[in-house]
């Protein structure tokens, strides 16, 4: 097959429908639009959400809840992804970027007790939950919140 054979597949294209253009083509005079009103007319329609009047369900259904401007999200890390790292090693929010723990440190991170620690490590990070600040130092490990 050369470039010039190309064909694009039967029926994936289409001629564009030109209204207007006479009553043989079954979309003259009124071009599909029907008789007057306003969705006969240019720019004519109602926008969205529009019910004719009646109050719209955007109207009708209450507001609920709010965004937090001033919320903080943290990346997280369970105890059991810091075993990959070697014993002794100081693990930091740099380090964890660099390996692919996370693939980024949003408003800081956070360390959280799933799974099981096995080897002894200094961690550092924003935020640690109760049980993995208990697991880090059982394991032998130092915890410094950052």
């Amino acid at each position: 097959m050369k470039l010039h054979e190309l064909k694009p597949t039967p029926g994936s294209r289409h001629e564009r429908n030109r209204v207007g253009r006479g009553m043989a083509t079954g979309n003259g005079k009124t071009s599909g639009r029907g008789h007057k009103g306003q969705k006969a007319r240019s720019g004519g329609g109602v926008r969205p959400g529009f019910e004719g009047g009646q109050n719209p369900l955007y109207r009708r259904l209450p507001k609920r809840g709010f965004n937090n401007p001033t919320r903080k999200e943290y990346a997280v890390v369970s105890l059991d992804t810091l075993n990959r790292f070697e014993a002794g090693t100081e693990v930091t929010p740099e380090l964890l970027i660099e390996t692919g723990v996370v693939s980024s440190a949003k408003d800081g991170i956070k360390v959280l007790a799933n799974g099981k620690l096995e080897t002894k490590l200094t961690v550092k990070a924003n935020k640690f939950s109760g049980a993995a600040k208990e697991a880090i130092e059982a394991a032998g490990g130092t915890v410094e919140v950052i």
